[in-house]
């Protein structure tokens, strides 16, 4: 799946840097933009590229850690300066995640721009109308990617859709709104030119389903607004979307294979991913959160899973407070080690590091990686979109336009029919399937970085944060951060351009 993308990363990586040095019109030790893009071997490089700037920790590796900023874990190490933000010191000179995903989503903009703007004047013969546009597709992709980034955490921001030079380089903020359609034609283009045929099929490149995917994912966000009650119109679109893609794919049996190397070639439930090679291209899932543990789970997320029966731990006659692991859903074990990872058989780890709330998180984690450590390779991919989160959009969005219809209940039937949980009692209000629906959001997607985008689109983080009692950091979230500031070294090097965004002036 992933080697016709991933080979070319590290040469491509230096060709579409976002900026140049105006002397060095060849420098020696890379190309330039100029002496490349010359026949459809270099555009396909420069593709491998653009999908390269989808690598940065934030938007794969560390998606743990960005559940690290609601109520499913710690940071002992403060990555992406996610204690500071839980803690309620969110400004423009906060750091780590604040300043990095909106750095690294316009460096992959940049990519984007400057491939389309060659591929506009490339008159090369090699290259037919079909294969510019599949190429088109790709990138816009790419770029609804970053933009959904920016307009889910920022709102308004600058929308750039040429490459950039000194005269138009301080560019001001376009509105949540026009962001959100930019997104959307960006996305409708790859859907209509992009393959047919599943992720799984297609060589690592983006399909017309992961853009369906996409679009859903950016929509369910949009139709709940600045109020957590939702616009059935959108959530329509979402679940026509969901029922669009949802037939190409298929659940894997066994729940791990997702997050496994080996097990994510050619998986059914993969809609897209960003890719990883081992040895020279490579994340660090395993050193990170199996030795160094760098992601505690708290003891509130860990209770959130149900006992077999169906029913909430503590609750259950089958709740084994000495062995509280026993007759829990099967999906807490596959995601949660207590103090070190044990995959049975004697494989097990000792970590190097302390374990602040006494578990971490397995579920990313590869037995055939062991022993972990500083050196350990791992070229599992960081899964953007599967089957399983687009069941549960659908199951969402169904909810809201016609309740709990039988559609909603088989969905959750089959999601949890994978892990053997039983399927939900009938004659659910709506009220209760939400509920329900929104517990299952949690342990099933858990450290997948969905828990935050999910707190602040039902406008529930300030209810749910300030009641964490558990964390060894103090939650403290206010109104405004449903919002997070401008980078502030942004606002400054625009001279005045770039206005900053509402409270935190």
């Amino acid at each position: 799946m992933k080697n016709r993308i991933i080979l070319t990363i590290l040469f491509t990586s230096l060709i579409l840097s976002a900026c140049k040095k105006t002397l060095e019109l060849n420098p020696l030790d890379q190309i330039s933009a100029e002496n490349f893009f010359r026949n459809k071997t270099d555009f396909d490089k420069a593709l491998a590229a653009v999908y390269a700037s989808m690598q940065p920790n934030e938007f794969s590796e560390e998606l743990p850690i960005r559940d690290c900023l609601t109520d499913n874990g710690y940071a002992q190490f403060n990555s992406g300066s996610v204690n500071d933000v839980v803690q309620g010191n969110l400004n423009p000179t906060t750091g780590g995640y604040e300043t990095g995903i909106y750095k690294d989503s316009y460096i992959g903009i940049g990519r984007v721009n400057l491939f389309l703007q060659k591929l506009a004047a490339y008159k090369g013969t090699d290259m037919s109308d079909t294969d510019k546009k599949a190429y088109e597709a790709e990138v816009k992709f790419v770029r609804g990617f970053f933009y959904y980034q920016l307009y889910t955490i920022y709102g308004d921001v600058p929308l750039v859709l040429q490459p950039l030079d000194l005269s138009t380089q301080k560019q001001p903020k376009a509105t949540a709104t026009e962001v959100l359609a930019q997104i959307n034609t960006d996305l409708d283009y790859s859907i209509a030119n992009l393959s047919t045929s599943p992720y799984f099929s297609n060589g690592g490149h983006a399909t017309s389903s992961s853009a369906k995917a996409l679009k859903a994912r950016v929509l369910l966000f949009a139709a709940y607004g600045n109020t957590g009650t939702p616009d059935i119109t959108i959530l329509t679109q979402v679940r026509d979307l969901c029922k669009e893609v949802m037939p190409l794919y298929a659940l894997t049996p066994a729940f791990e294979n997702n997050f496994r190397d080996a097990t994510q070639k050619n998986n059914t439930e993969i809609i897209f991913s960003i890719n990883f090679l081992a040895p020279n291209n490579l994340a660090y899932w395993d050193r990170d959160y199996g030795d160094w543990c760098s992601a505690s789970p708290l003891p509130n997320f860990v209770k959130t899973f149900e006992c077999t029966d169906g029913l909430p731990y503590g609750t259950s006659p089958l709740t084994d407070t000495q062995n509280p692991f026993n007759n829990r859903d099967p999906r807490l074990s596959k995601t949660v080690y207590v103090d070190h990872p044990d995959f049975g058989g004697g494989k097990i780890h000792n970590p190097s590091n302390p374990r602040p709330t006494g578990y971490g998180v397995l579920k990313f984690l590869d037995p055939a990686n062991l022993p972990f450590g500083f050196s350990t390779l791992s070229g599992q991919d960081a899964v953007m979109l599967r089957l399983g989160e687009v069941i549960l959009m659908y199951a969402e969005a169904q909810n809201e336009i016609a309740g709990p219809d039988e559609t909603v209940y088989k969905a959750m039937k089959d999601l949890r029919a994978r892990v053997n949980m039983p399927e939900y009692p009938a004659n659910y209000t709506k009220d209760e399937m939400r509920e329900r629906i929104r517990h299952e959001r949690r342990v099933e997607l858990a450290f997948e970085g969905l828990r935050h985008y999910d707190l602040v689109r039902w406008r529930i983080a300030g209810t749910v944060l300030n009641n964490v009692k558990d964390s060894l950091v103090p939650f403290t979230f206010e109104n405004k951060f449903y919002k997070w500031p401008l980078p502030q070294t942004e606002i400054d090097k625009s001279g005045g351009v770039l206005v900053q965004n509402p409270d935190y002036n």
